[in-house]
């Protein structure tokens, strides 16, 4: 099945009610196709609690995508400041890869990964200060970019969705645990119980499971547009 919210929820037009103004968020560029050399192949993630297979990896390593973080954090403890934790695009069907930033320099160049490390925090910053006046944690949030000819650099796809970010209830929230969300995270750990060796295409998600996620993505759409 699917999620009939998705059009709803899923826009890339976030700007209806993200206020944040730099790189027209959520718009796409005019002559799409003609206008772009390249989309920016890397995926933009951005931090601002360790939470997930990160939380897993910070227990072993003491660090996160080769970011060294203090020591004795707490899942989903909140990061002295949001981390710029780029991933490798994978094909439909498989997983992201995660890079350190000096792999994200040498895949597209010092200049433009600076460039895109720059505008994700910024854009999680003024989002994530929005979203918590409105009662939502933006744990972390993945962005695309893509390059225009002239060199202007574009937000492109969805953006600070359910589906692209982990959304956490305020008034649910506490270090220690895995808080409860409104995002695909009820998804995941559906998945989680089934015998499959995930790889696509994916098992059929029963009726009960969709609506419920979709009854998340829709709180979350009414706590932020108020």
């Amino acid at each position: 099945g699917t999620l009939t919210l998705m059009d709803e929820v899923l826009t890339p037009d976030s700007s209806r009610y993200w206020p944040v103004e730099s790189y027209q968020v959520g718009t796409n560029p005019p002559s799409y196709d003609k206008q772009f050399v390249r989309d920016w192949l890397e995926q933009a993630v951005v931090r601002g609690s360790l939470i997930g297979t990160r939380w897993k990896d910070y227990q072993i390593t003491g660090k996160v995508c080769g970011i060294a973080l203090p020591a004795e954090m707490r899942q989903a403890g909140k990061l002295p400041s949001p981390i710029f934790t780029p991933a490798t695009k994978a094909e439909m069907g498989s997983h992201d890869e995660n890079i350190d930033y000096a792999t994200c320099e040498k895949l597209v160049g010092p200049a433009l990964a600076e460039k895109v490390r720059d505008a994700a925090l910024q854009l999680y910053r003024e989002a994530a200060d929005y979203a918590i006046g409105r009662g939502i944690i933006i744990a972390d949030t993945k962005f695309e970019f893509g390059l225009g000819q002239d060199g202007t650099l574009y937000l492109i796809d969805e953006a600070l969705t359910p589906d692209s970010s982990r959304f956490w209830p305020v008034d649910g929230y506490a270090e220690g645990t895995s808080p409860p969300s409104f995002d695909k995270q009820f998804v995941r750990d559906y998945l989680e119980t089934l015998d499959w060796n995930k790889q696509a295409p994916g098992p059929t998600l029963p009726a009960d499971v969709l609506e419920r996620t979709a009854a998340k993505y829709r709180e979350a759409l009414t706590r932020l547009v108020g």
